[in-house]
């Protein structure tokens, strides 16, 4: 230890400051005012309270306990081993220093503090910051930051300066205080980042990138990545402890149907007063959520809307301002638009197709166009399985299931001469999409009218063009003579019609499995453990961070517009909310990690060898670039087996993932402890891509796939049909949803398809919370290779008559966000 630092730590009273010969109480006065004062710090002995009133709430709490850190802590306080100190001894007033400036102060640390406040819109604050930096040898006293013109203003870089009656030390710790200015109301400020540079031109860099309401203090750690084991100072570990038991009381999980992966408590929100430490909101008490009051109608909507949900909204997770007003500018024209057409109130069938395609007229897209063209034909039909909105349906058989009885006889005429089924079976060029998880899923009513639901079975081949074709549907998984099978050979109305039935099959696992539970509602869990069990300073979460950013608010948004009671989805789909609780239960209840793993999924799915399919291709391309990225965050900061076990805080994240996503269900195959680096890896590389690349899969081309109504309808006016030869245009557009229905869906298609502003395409991280230069190198590598991907990408693209653009990498966002 330093010379300085022993001079710090020893213990100061007024009787060793008395110089051996008589002095006037002027020169008593300054010694006590130079050297007793500033000893004095601003941070409390551990065990000790302070009673502080919180300006503007008018409520009283104890202040945060600290361990003191201070000049006259100890050794043994920091955690340092005890060294030998040489006697106290009084200062010699003889000595010539003194002798001859008996009233200089102790030579004063500079420390040179640069802060950087947000670029986003509101992030300035008028409030008053204070900052206190937290050293191995002491503390600095709380310093108010403060220069000539406005301080803290939208995306500024202001430097001031903290002056220490002595150096610090290695810094540990930099606390931020907000407070009242004069008689300006509170407001948020967004803080990005603090670099301090010591008296000996260290530099420090305290990432920060959070919201602070109200009055309040957070406390920061330096950017070095450390997990548990790496820590050995109590007050570094105290700080862990303390902060994640704040998270937890934040953040809190709440079940929302018997089932379902855990959600986020909204309801907490309400609850928490702006923490001292991560600045929480504060907020009014609402109505009790039990109310079905705040569930209503809003002038404009066609839908309730649970509105006390979306009133309370920790700041560090809601949508910023942008993002929000963007949303708005998407939603709001074009529902004003069909409102003012009518659209949204008109009931009764569609009088001929070619009406719907102007429902959107003005958000045509070339894959929309494309679709409105082609949807009738068998290729397209197929194609959709390998490069539409819900690529993950296929299997490869090698027989056909007993449910399914299929001769030879029947797809003969389409499978052509030369070849028989049986041969194609062994060939691996038959495919089934089985929907039996809709086989007991619950029936809805649209505008007073019953709804229908199949449960088909659709057989496909791969022909000698490599083209995925149709060779027979049935529509109900238990065969019999009410449950004819159609095949292409069929009359064309009564094809179509079976096609038609399964698209609307795919809408309704697509968007209730698929998409909402598999990527949104996973998601969200991976967030909530994230937040509630790995410290800022850990580097899994500066790894994660990035990859759950707004995904508990756009759920909530979610919960709030589609899923609650008299919600879109009970306006729009055939199974309603109760069908939507039970199929996403069920699909859970068999979801497993080699369905969430890509590489692992298409393997068990037998469809590594399909041509054209591009899902597959740029999917594994991105997979690998994230695999190889998170290999080697994970390299440089676990250096064995061991320990990835010994890290208490990952074992927990992990185990808490388990517990509250897939419900402690052993049969998911998912981890519940990680043992190796390569364990670590593999989870961690599927956590990123289902949150980031897979999301993009199944939700960009929903418009796109969807605009056209007939090739995605989301319900069914007749049942399925149990003979042929009825169907006409008339039943047809009988079948197909209602004017309002249809619109209201297509609508809900445009507005999940837009990306708001705001955005952060995949391996995008202009929030630097890794500090190191190993991890910076591993980013910028990762960086190049999706450049790469994307190049590669487009140019394929320019060759082919429907592009597949849903995985460049430009165009995935690196979280759930909409």
């Amino acid at each position: 230890m330093s010379q300085s630092c022993r001079r710090h730590l020893m213990p100061v009273s007024l009787w060793h400051l008395v110089p051996p010969f008589p002095v006037g109480p002027g020169l008593l006065i300054a010694i006590w005012v130079n050297l007793v004062l500033p000893v004095r710090g601003t941070g409390f002995a551990r065990g000790e309270q302070a009673t502080s009133r919180e300006k503007g709430c008018g409520r009283e709490e104890p202040a945060r306990s600290y361990q003191r850190v201070g000049p006259r802590a100890s050794q043994r306080e920091l955690g340092f081993p005890s060294k030998a100190h040489p006697a106290h001894q009084a200062p010699r007033f003889g000595s010539p220093g003194l002798l001859g400036h008996p009233f200089s102060p102790p030579t004063m640390a500079l420390y040179r503090v640069c802060v950087t406040t947000g670029p986003y819109l509101m992030a300035g604050t008028l409030d008053n910051i204070f900052v206190t930096l937290v050293g191995t040898c002491g503390e600095s006293p709380k310093q108010r930051l403060d220069r000539m013109g406005r301080d803290f203003a939208s995306g500024s870089v202001q430097k001031y300066k903290v002056r220490c009656s002595e150096e610090l030390g290695e810094l540990l710790m930099l606390r931020l205080h907000k407070e009242r200015y004069a008689f300006f109301p509170q407001d948020s400020w967004y803080c990005s980042c603090i670099c301090v540079t010591a008296p000996d031109g260290t530099l420090s860099h305290f990432p920060c990138y959070q919201w602070m309401e109200g009055y309040c203090t957070i406390e920061l750690r330096p950017g070095t990545a450390r997990t548990i084991c790496q820590d050995s100072l109590p007050l570094l570990l105290d700080h862990r402890k303390r902060e994640l038991q704040a998270r937890q009381e934040c953040y809190r999980w709440k079940v929302y149907a018997p089932g379902f992966p855990r959600i986020i408590d909204v309801s907490s929100f309400e609850e928490m007063e702006s923490d001292k430490k991560f600045a929480l909101t504060k907020t009014a008490p609402c109505a009790d959520p039990g109310d079905s009051s705040g569930n209503r109608y809003l002038p404009g909507f066609p839908m309730k809307i649970d509105i006390p949900s979306l009133l309370h909204m920790e700041p560090n997770i809601r949508y910023s301002a942008t993002k929000t007003t963007s949303l708005l500018f998407n939603a709001i024209p074009a529902s004003l638009g069909m409102k003012l057409r009518g659209l949204l109130d008109r009931r009764g069938s569609w009088k001929k197709l070619d009406d719907i395609r102007n429902i959107m007229r003005c958000h045509k897209t070339l894959t929309s166009e494309y679709v409105r063209e082609h949807w009738c034909e068998d290729q397209f039909f197929g194609y959709q399985y390998l490069n539409g909105v819900n690529p993950v349906m296929l299997h490869c058989l090698s027989s056909l299931p007993s449910k399914l009885p299929i001769t030879n006889d029947m797809v003969g005429p389409s499978l052509g001469p030369g070849t028989c089924l049986q041969t194609e079976l062994e060939r691996g060029n038959i495919f089934l999409a089985d929907y039996w998880i809709l086989e007991e899923v619950p029936v809805h009513c649209i505008n007073g009218c019953p709804q229908f639901v199949a449960a088909p079975l659709c057989l496909l081949w791969l022909n000698p063009q490599g083209a995925l074709v149709p060779l027979a549907i049935q529509l109900c998984q238990t065969p019999g003579p009410d449950n004819p099978i159609f095949l292409p050979t069929d009359t064309d109305w009564d094809w179509l019609l079976a096609k038609t039935w399964v698209r609307n099959s795919e809408f309704l696992v697509h968007e209730n499995n698929t998409h909402f539970l598999c990527t949104h509602l996973l998601c969200e869990a991976f967030a909530m453990a994230t937040l509630r069990q790995l410290p800022l300073c850990h580097p899994i979460y500066k790894l994660l961070l990035p990859h759950t950013r707004y995904t508990l608010q756009v759920n909530t948004i979610a919960r709030a517009t589609l899923l609650n009671p008299e919600g879109l989805v009970d306006k729009v789909t055939s199974i309603g909310r109760q069908g939507l609780l039970y199929l996403m239960s069920t699909g859970l209840a068999h979801f497993t990690y080699t369905n969430f793993c890509l590489p692992d999924s298409l393997r068990a799915r037998g469809v590594l060898d399909i041509p054209n399919y591009h899902y597959r291709d740029d999917g594994l391309k991105i997979w690998a670039a994230i695999e190889s990225f998170v290999s080697e965050i994970v390299g440089y900061y676990y250096t064995s087996d061991a320990s990835v076990q010994q890290d208490s805080e990952l074992q927990a994240w992990v185990g808490e993932i388990f517990a509250q996503a897939f419900l402690g269900r052993e049969s998911s195959g998912f981890p519940r402890r990680l043992c190796t680096q390569g364990e670590l890896v593999k989870f961690l590389t599927a956590i990123i891509f289902n949150c980031s690349a897979q999301h993009a899969a199944v939700n960009s081309g929903q418009h796109d796939f969807g605009a056209w109504m007939p090739n995605a309808p989301s319900s069914m006016r007749q049942p399925p049909p149990q003979t042929k030869g009825t169907t006409t245009l008339k039943s047809f557009l009988d079948t197909l949803p209602e004017v309002n229905t249809t619109c209201n869906n297509i609508l809900l298609f445009w507005l999940v398809s837009q990306e708001p502003k705001d955005q952060r395409p995949l391996g995008t991280y202009p929030d630097e919370h890794f500090t190191e230069e190993a991890p910076r190198r591993s980013i910028a590598v990762f960086q190049n290779r999706l450049a790469q991907i994307s190049r590669d990408i487009r140019e394929r693209n320019r060759g082919l008559a429907l592009p597949y653009a849903y995985l460049d990498p430009p165009l995935i966002e690196n979280s759930v966000s909409i």
